[in-house]
């Protein structure tokens, strides 16, 4: 109203629908479009000059500017819900592939979580399970090389064929085996660079029933974490390393159970390396003993908040990978204590 009249803002009128498009409803934008039609309307009735061809011909450009406006809003809200409906599917698929275990199994306390690395991406490579079988409780934590629905197949690969094995076979190794084969199954029928370098760290666990004790078969996975009524912490490192699954064609060694004594009011935690791998913002790693060491937690539930938590904060909330934990808790019964990893042979 103040400038002379041969100076123009229709760029500022034309930018107002295209602004509220992206951002708000269809009837938002359309408001916008018509205010700002309205409004050089107004200035140019006040000025004299609406009869000119140069002020139609600006009118004319935010009403075309205005209709553009609404059809982006359409765009941008079918975008929307269709991404809306690919995360309901996604969730699905995770719950499905990637079942929550109950909190109590035979009497031990569990809790699992699953922290993606980017936002809105539930799905990946890293799995765990939990099964209650006639000899005891048995566990898995892996990650799959690869990522996408390359991965996520094997990932439906290995937490079926644990199911089936845990349930079948008398020993972990026998389960690691089974584990084994499936894979070498998965990766004749795959194609590319997975049929020939396709594998999966995994941790296999087993809490037999009335033993203080955990059995663990490490495939080439993070070693599992102990952690102690005392606020003691300790990784529990097997002897010799071993293979990933899916690698038996480089070579075979025996999968060999270690045994470590698993006291009352203890937790255990397997993670993927999405824990130990994750860095801060001068590339220093994650220490889950060093971090955990010395804090007292009620049960599974609070490792893992106080977990995802720390890591959220050591990283700066940009992690690079995806993280999956798995935390048992035997309840407290009596004074617990700390003894060194005992190996087993078969």
């Amino acid at each position: 109203m103040l400038t002379p009249s041969r100076f123009t803002a229709v760029p500022l009128f034309a930018a107002a629908p295209l602004v509220a498009a992206p951002l708000f409803a269809a009837v938002t934008t359309l408001l916008s479009g018509l205010f700002a039609v309205l409004a050089m309307v107004g200035l140019h009735l006040g000025s004299g000059t609406l009869g000119e061809a140069q002020t139609l011909t600006e009118i004319f450009t935010v009403v075309v500017v205005a209709a553009l406006a609404l059809l982006i809003n359409r765009v941008v809200r079918r975008s929307g819900e269709r991404l809306a409906s690919a995360r309901v599917i996604a969730e699905t698929a995770q719950r499905a592939v990637l079942p929550t275990p109950p909190e109590r199994i035979a009497g031990l306390q569990v809790a699992a979580r699953y922290e993606a690395a980017q936002a809105d991406a539930f799905i990946g490579g890293d799995l765990f399970a939990v099964q209650d079988t006639p000899y005891g409780v048995r566990l898995v934590v892996g990650d799959v090389r690869g990522k996408g629905m390359g991965a996520v197949e094997a990932v439906a690969v290995v937490i079926g064929a644990f199911r089936e094995a845990a349930e079948q076979e008398s020993s972990l190794e026998g389960v690691a085996q089974r584990l084994e084969r499936a894979l070498a199954r998965e990766g004749t029928r795959r194609d590319g660079l997975d049929a020939f370098e396709g594998f999966t760290t995994a941790v296999l666990a087993e809490i037999p029933r009335g033993e203080a004790v955990v059995r663990v078969v490490d495939r080439g996975h993070p070693e599992p974490l102990m952690l102690y009524a005392d606020g003691g912490a300790e990784l529990l490192e097997q002897a010799e390393p071993t293979l990933p699954l899916g690698m038996a064609d480089l070579g075979t060694w025996p999968d060999r159970a270690y045994e470590v004594p698993y006291p009352a009011g203890a937790t255990l935690l397997l993670y993927t390396d999405g824990l130990s791998e994750a860095r801060d913002a001068e590339g220093v790693f994650y220490d889950p003993v060093a971090r955990l060491a010395g804090r007292l937690f009620p049960g599974p539930d609070a490792v893992l908040d106080a977990l995802v938590t720390d890591v959220w904060r050591h990283t700066g909330g940009g992690a690079t990978d995806d993280l999956a934990l798995l935390a048992v808790t035997r309840p407290t019964a009596g004074q617990p204590e700390r003894r060194r990893t005992i190996p087993v042979v078969p």
